[in-house]
């Protein structure tokens, strides 16, 4: 069975109905996500794919909601949902809308950052398998949807930058960064499970959880680390400090968050004045 529907951007689709269970800001463009009811909760939770990821399935009164990523090489126009519920396969379409990323120049000091030399280059190739696999995970328990910010501090780089740097155009920024004095303590945006510590050639040192159903958020460029792979930290506990550890002009903290292993805006995730 086929069925379309119809996305409004930048609103959520559920408005402000939302009280037992906090959703993000929907915005149905490249480093968006999407919000599509695909089963009644009185079925078992369905399995839902898209561009081949499983997506977050969450339970909102009486329903359950896919919460899709999109990717932010995504080109506008439409596009699949694949879902299996109740012994039955549906494909359910939708579309996305263009949007514009203002591009940001930036010197860096350390030109090999920008340019990394033969074993720099190497060591970036097997760092970015890792990061795929990392952000590609998928566990079962039901994902914890209600973030806060990790840091207080301006927002210093925003999400999708076209970023040009020493005059290199460079992958567009995956997440939001927020300047704060180094030792500034960075918290978990919400409970879930350490999946990776580690120091990183771009993102120095950094803190991968994942937050279930297919949602993650990393904190990168951090001076230290309070926490350990395989332990679980509940919304609001330390996870390190402030630094300028990797690729970064000075101290901020770097965040992503991910849905069905596409970068998202993290913004998104905020509820207003967070």
């Amino acid at each position: 069975m086929v069925r379309a529907i119809t996305i409004l951007t930048g609103l959520t689709l559920l408005a402000c109905a939302c009280t037992t269970q906090a959703f993000p800001t929907q915005q149905a463009v490249p480093g968006g996500l999407v919000i599509i009811p695909v089963a009644k909760q009185s079925q078992a939770a369905p399995l839902a794919y898209y561009a081949g990821q499983r997506v977050t399935i969450v339970p909102h009164q009486g329903e359950w909601l896919a919460l899709v990523g999109i990717p932010l090489d995504a080109k506008p126009g439409p596009q699949q949902l694949e879902v299996a519920s109740a012994g039955q396969q549906e494909t359910i379409s939708f579309a996305i809308s263009h949007k514009s990323y203002r591009t940001q120049r930036l010197r860096l000091a350390d030109h090999n950052t920008v340019e990394p030399d033969e074993a720099s280059s190497a060591r970036i190739i097997q760092e970015l398998a890792l990061q795929k696999r990392l952000v590609r995970q998928f566990s079962e328990q039901e994902a914890q949807t209600e973030f806060i910010r990790p840091v207080a501090g301006r927002d210093s780089g925003r999400f999708g930058l076209r970023r040009i740097l020493n005059g290199h155009q460079r992958q567009p920024h995956s997440g939001m960064d927020i300047a704060a004095a180094s030792g500034t303590p960075v918290r978990v945006a919400a409970s879930g499970r350490v999946i990776y510590t580690g120091t990183l050639f771009f993102s120095g040192q950094v803190v991968y959880v994942d937050h279930g159903g297919g949602l993650l958020s990393m904190y990168a460029h951090l001076s230290q680390i309070h926490v350990q792979q395989g332990e679980m930290v509940t919304q609001g506990d330390l996870l390190g400090l402030v630094g300028k550890t990797g690729r970064a002009t000075g101290p901020h903290l770097h965040w992503s968050v991910y849905l069905n292993g596409a970068a998202v805006n993290p913004a998104l995730f905020l509820q207003k004045g967070n």
